[in-house]
């Protein structure tokens, strides 16, 4: 069976981590892009001279490490300074994310990404695209809960992503996450679908 690697991706509070941890309960092991970034400011040096090199030392602990609080702050705040550290942070997250589908065996992996759809990447990181979606009240409450923001800071967060539309177009699959059980079986369905795709 070919190997495939499918990208779910999703704005701010779509979903797409509920969406994910489904595969993983299915069988279908993932790569969190956001938790790879945050691990490699840890290990990786370069990357966080290069950090620091752009948005200053105030983003860093009294320990040396990456204050992730400070960093968010100044990069939602710019979109400018977002790109550019975005441009050091990709690079190396893909370079982990292609040692990491090296080593594993399963025919099917999961690409778990927020933006990695909107940027420029090498052929070949993943072979099909879902883009989770969610009413966009829904989207707004649950971030304010889960981060304690106001609904004012949910929006300008979102106008910094591509629109669901925009996603949509570049999609294979496009799957709706409202908190329904009927996600279940459509993840299902889009597995059956992509090992089928697989025996070609």
């Amino acid at each position: 069976m070919k190997r495939r690697t499918i990208l779910c991706t999703g704005g701010i509070g779509s979903g797409k981590s509920v969406v994910v941890r489904v595969f993983r309960e299915l069988g279908i092991p993932s790569y969190d892009c956001d938790l790879a970034a945050k691990d490699l400011y840890d290990r990786d040096p370069v990357l966080l001279a290069d950090v620091v090199r752009l948005v200053g030392s105030r983003v860093l602990d009294s320990e040396g490490r990456l204050d992730r609080s400070a960093l968010a702050g100044r990069i939602f705040s710019d979109p400018q300074l977002l790109r550019e550290l975005e441009a050091l942070v990709h690079p190396a997250v893909l370079r982990d994310f292609a040692r990491w589908r090296a080593s594993r065996p399963e025919p099917l992996v999961v690409l778990e990404s927020a933006i990695l759809l909107e940027k420029p990447v090498p052929g070949g990181v993943y072979d099909y695209v879902l883009a989770v979606t969610a009413p966009e009240e829904v989207r707004v409450a649950r971030v304010m809960a889960r981060d304690g923001v106001t609904e004012a800071e949910v929006r300008r967060r979102m106008s910094l992503q591509w629109s669901d539309a925009q996603r949509a177009e570049r999609a294979d699959f496009v799957l709706e996450n409202n908190d329904r059980p009927a996600i279940l079986p459509a993840i299902m369905h889009i597995i059956e679908k992509l090992q089928e795709d697989g025996k070609d």
